[in-house]
């Protein structure tokens, strides 16, 4: 459990960072993915989700 909250709030501090960073570039990536389809954004999820799961069992190795 103390890895999965880990893991959360990595990923909020990544993603302000980002947002502290570059707003513009931050809201313009959003309004792109408002006019992506659906499918799209569910099969790129799908392969990020697989992708961290990799990294983290490599890491765990």
């Amino acid at each position: 459990m103390n890895d999965l909250m880990t893991g959360a709030a990595l990923a909020l501090v990544l993603e302000g960072v980002c947002y502290a960073l570059m707003p513009g570039t931050m809201r313009r990536l959003a309004a792109r993915m408002a006019e992506t389809p659906t499918d799209r954004l569910r099969w790129a999820g799908l392969a990020g989700a697989c992708i961290g799961v990799g990294l983290v069992w490599l890491a765990r190795r």
